[in-house]
């Protein structure tokens, strides 16, 4: 399979919610995208902070993402603005050269039919993000439950989610233990923070979302 190919396969999983698919890009760009930003900030923490905020920024930008542009230049755009953001921050002038057909860095001006997501403010982005990975962890689990019959599970975590109940109030309403509900809620918490910690989101709190 050509490499372009292949990109577009990948980000198609992506857009479909597919947790493997999100490893294998951050596996595959992860280390260049380190390399890259270190290589000017030579701050190890802040060039983690970067490289994060430009995954961040990739989820986001998907609806903009055009196949036609190199995945890899598209991704390397938006660390380039990430980086960009955080120097000025710092009262530092910007002295990445433009990196025009560098497949290691990428142009200052983003490629492709739309903006990546630096123009957008960080806050509403780091939520955007949570919220497509809260989303995307839910639609899978409810489509397993659905497809094995288990409509216990799905009605525990609709009342505990989506109408607020406690635990004791949805055990009565189903006739069911407070521990089953109480496992029912630590599954479904557990994945949730699971699929938050391989998006590599850091300080990611449930309760944001109203899930205590």
């Amino acid at each position: 399979m050509a490499a372009d190919e292949a990109d577009r396969v990948l980000v198609a999983r992506i857009r479909q919610g597919e947790d493997r698919a999100w490893e294998e890009f951050i596996a595959r760009f992860e280390g260049r995208l380190m390399a890259f930003v270190d290589s000017r900030l030579n701050n190890r923490a802040a060039s983690e902070d970067v490289v994060q905020e430009a995954f961040l920024g990739f989820l986001v930008s998907l609806p903009n993402y055009d196949d036609t542009t190199p995945l890899e230049t598209w991704l390397f755009t938006i660390a380039a603005h990430k980086l960009t953001d955080l120097m000025r921050r710092e009262g530092r002038r910007p002295t990445i050269p433009l990196l025009s057909g560098d497949t290691t860095g990428a142009s200052w001006e983003p490629l492709g039919p739309g903006r990546p997501a630096s123009s957008l403010a960080r806050s509403a982005e780091r939520r955007t993000a949570e919220e497509q990975i809260i989303g995307g962890c839910l639609r899978s689990l409810i489509a397993g439950w659905k497809a094995r019959g288990e409509l216990e599970r799905l009605r525990c975590i609709e009342l505990l989610f989506v109408s607020g109940l406690s635990n004791k109030e949805v055990a009565e309403r189903l006739g069911l233990s407070e521990q089953t509900v109480a496992n029912h809620k630590h599954f479904v918490v557990t994945k949730l923070k699971d699929a938050a910690r391989q998006a590599r989101l850091r300080d990611f709190d449930l309760r944001d979302f109203g899930i205590e």
